[in-house]
């Protein structure tokens, strides 16, 4: 049955820093979670907590409501930050061999190793060493090692990093497919557009403490309203008027923050200057990431 995974106040001190500060979110089934934040903001330290890699100092990280075991995560999919294949192995000799410490049979596990390289387009390279491949294509052997065996939860630390766009989307294509079986898909980047694209929520670090989390839709709404106004012949007559904030002005064009909300007067202003546009500017993820972390 799928299963939801949640943590709750993980934190973790490395000497006098607290690099991980009572960190709380839950990744639904069949959901993908995109983790972001800058380079030092707790976000692998958080998976490592996840996986039993790093011991927690507090907290706790729970699966389908209880204690997660250690029978659970062996069950997970996880991609750390350092990668860990063997360069100087075939590269589907060792999937096969990864596949069988996670309990599947080598015959079963050649079968899927095989079709996971065909989806990435590395069909013709299992016998080939890792060290043979381009640094791109060694991330695409490091994903498919992640996903071998079947995970119950994925747990992936920048899985994109490195790939081109035709990689990146045979990798969205294998995670939709275990979206679609229920699995929980937590993974960190710093390409704010593709987690924006693809992501049902988000969790925004800062200095090891979560500073936003929720829906892409949930965090532009908590942010300002702003509007473009275009008006002739200039739009300068805006910083005139009360209860509205002036962002940027450049011609005939208006950037405007409103204190509460654009009024009937105003519009009915606007009108009377020649008013040729006014719309609201929806925030992109990079916009809310720099407004909850600055």
């Amino acid at each position: 049955m799928p299963a939801a995974l949640e943590v709750r106040d993980l934190t973790r001190r490395f000497g006098e820093k607290v690099a991980v500060d009572g960190v709380s979110f839950t990744v639904e089934p069949g959901t993908m979670t995109g983790f972001v934040g800058a380079n030092g903001a707790g976000k692998t330290s958080t998976m490592r907590m996840i996986m039993g890699v790093l011991a927690r100092h507090a907290g706790e990280v729970l699966w389908d409501d209880r204690p997660i075991t250690r029978a659970d995560r062996a069950a997970f999919g996880y991609m750390p930050e350092e990668r860990g294949l063997y360069p100087k192995q075939q590269i589907l000799d060792q999937l096969c061999y990864l596949g069988q410490l996670r309990g599947m049979s080598r015959g079963d596990a050649a079968r899927e190793a095989q079709r996971l390289l065909d989806r990435f387009e590395l069909a013709d390279r299992g016998k080939d060493k890792l060290e043979a491949l381009s640094l791109g294509n060694q991330q695409r052997v490091q994903v498919a090692a992640a996903l071998l065996h079947g995970p119950t939860a994925l747990i992936l630390d920048e899985p994109f990093s490195g790939l081109d766009p035709v990689a990146v989307d045979s990798m969205v294509d294998l995670l939709t497919d275990k979206l679609r079986e229920g699995v929980p898909v937590l993974f960190s980047s710093h390409q704010l557009d593709l987690v924006d694209r693809l992501c049902d929520s988000l969790v925004v670090l800062s200095d090891g403490a979560v500073m936003a989390s929720g829906t892409a839709s949930d965090l532009r709404n908590r942010g300002p309203r702003r509007y473009r106004i275009t008006t002739t012949p200039d739009a300068g007559w805006l910083r005139e008027e009360p209860g509205l904030t002036v962002l940027d002005v450049d011609g005939a064009t208006a950037i405007v923050e409103p204190r509460s909300d654009l009024t009937a007067d105003l519009v009915t202003r606007a009108a009377a200057r020649g008013l040729m546009e006014l719309t609201p500017l929806v925030p992109t993820l990079a916009d809310i990431y720099r407004e909850v972390t600055r």
